[in-house]
C-alpha cells in the first residue's frame, strides 16, 4: 500500500513467521445493504500515495448540530481495531494509529470543531464501549447493517466487497460463500465474515456437503497468520482489505475469486444526536473534495459513495 511498503507490525512478524516456518487483516463488513452509490462493486484495495490531505475548512452549520454535551467535551473518543490495513492500522513506530478512516475522522473532526482521538480497541468490544461510554464514536470499517442499527446510529461513508485470499502456492479456489464447503477460512471475530461464514457451514450441512471449519481470531494479524501458516486454507475479509493484505505481504499471498456482497460502511455513534453533524460533516467534505483525496491517499477510491445517509441498511 505504500511506497516505502509499511505494514501493521502484528503483519509483519506473522508473514517473518511463515518465512521461518515454511521456508517462505467488523467488519467489520458484509451483508448486503445500501446506503449510497458505490463507483463499483469491488474495491480493489492499493497504496499510499503519501499526498497530503489538505486541512478542512469548518463549517458552522454542522457545528451547530453537534449535542452541546458533546460539544463541551472539545475531545471524542474514537475506537478502532488497528488491525486492519489499509482503513486503519499501526504504523511502523509500534502505536500510532494511520489509515483511511483516521484521516477521515480528523477531517470530520476539523469540520465539527473537534478533536478527534483515535484509540486501539478490539473489534468485538468497540460497540459495547460505544453502548456503555467508554467511546464516542466506532470508525473502524462497520458494515451499517439492521441488526446493528437496533444498537447504533450509522453514518455510511464507503462501500466495500467481501474477498478472500490465500497462500500463493494454493491450488484452491474461492469465489462465493458456496465455495468454503468443506474447507477451513479464518476470520476476525465480531465481523460480518464470520457471520457469513458461520452461516455457510450451516448451508452446506443442510444440503449434505462437506461442512465449513471457521476459524475466528480476535485480530486480523492473526487471522492472516491462520493463513500463512497452513492452518487454514483461505483468509475472509473486507475486499480491499484482503487486496491490502495480499499486496504487501511479498508475494506469499494471492487473492482468490471475486469481491461479492458490496455494502456500506457507517460510522457508528450511540443515540445520541451526533449523527445528523457526522452526517453534514461528510457531505461536507464531498463537496470540497477532500472526502476523495483521503480515498485516493490510501489507495480505496473505487469504495467511494456519493449519497451518505444515517441509517442506510435493508438487511
Amino acid at each position: 500500500m505504500r511506497s516505502p511498503k509499511l505494514f501493521t507490525r502484528g503483519l509483519l512478524i506473522a508473514l517473518a513467521g511463515v518465512t521461518a516456518l515454511a521456508a517462505c487483516s467488523s467488519s467489520k463488513a458484509k451483508t448486503a445493504a445500501a446506503g449510497g452509490s458505490a463507483t463499483t462493486a469491488a474495491p480493489a484495495g492499493g497504496g499510499a500515495t503519501g499526498a497530503a490531505i489538505p486541512a478542512a475548512s469548518p463549517d458552522p452549520a454542522a457545528q451547530g448540530q453537534v449535542p452541546a454535551s458533546l460539544k463541551s467535551k472539545g475531545t471524542l473518543t474514537v475506537a478502532m481495531d488497528a488491525t486492519y490495513a489499509p482503513d486503519e492500522f499501526t504504523a511502523p513506530d509500534g502505536h500510532t494509529i494511520i489509515g483511511m478512516d483516521v484521516d477521515l475522522m480528523q477531517a470530520v473532526g476539523q469540520v465539527l470543531g473537534l478533536k478527534m482521538s483515535p484509540v486501539n480497541a478490539t473489534f468485538n468490544t468497540i460497540i459495547p464501549g460505544l453502548l456503555s461510554g467508554k467511546f464516542d464514536v466506532g470508525a473502524s470499517s462497520f458494515t451499517d447493517t439492521k441488526d446493528r442499527e437496533k444498537q447504533l446510529d450509522f453514518v455510511t461513508y464507503f462501500s466495500s466487497g467481501e474477498g478472500f485470499y490465500v497462500p500463493a502456492n494454493s491450488s484452491e479456489s474461492f469465489d462465493g460463500l458456496d465455495s468454503l464447503c468443506g474447507h477451513k477460512v479464518s476470520v476476525e471475530s465480531g465481523t460480518t465474515e464470520e457471520t457469513d461464514a458461520n452461516s455457510q457451514k450451516q448451508t452446506c450441512g443442510t444440503e449434505g456437503k462437506p461442512t465449513v471449519t471457521v476459524l475466528s481470531f480476535q485480530d486480523q494479524n492473526s487471522a492472516n497468520l491462520a493463513v500463512s501458516s497452513g492452518r487454514a486454507e483461505a483468509g475472509f475479509s473486507d475486499s480491499q482489505v484482503a487486496a491490502y493484505i495480499v499486496q504487501q505481504s511479498n508475494g506469499q499471498f494471492k487473492l482468490s475469486g471475486q469481491p461479492f456482497a458490496t455494502a456500506p460502511y457507517g460510522i457508528g455513534v450511540p443515540k445520541n444526536g451526533l449523527a445528523p453533524a457526522l452526517l453534514a460533516a461528510i457531505k461536507d467534505l464531498m463537496s470540497s473534495g477532500i472526502y476523495t483525496k483521503i480515498l485516493d491517499k490510501w489507495g480505496i477510491a473505487s469504495g467511494a459513495i456519493t449519497t451518505p445517509v444515517i441509517n442506510g441498511a435493508t438487511s
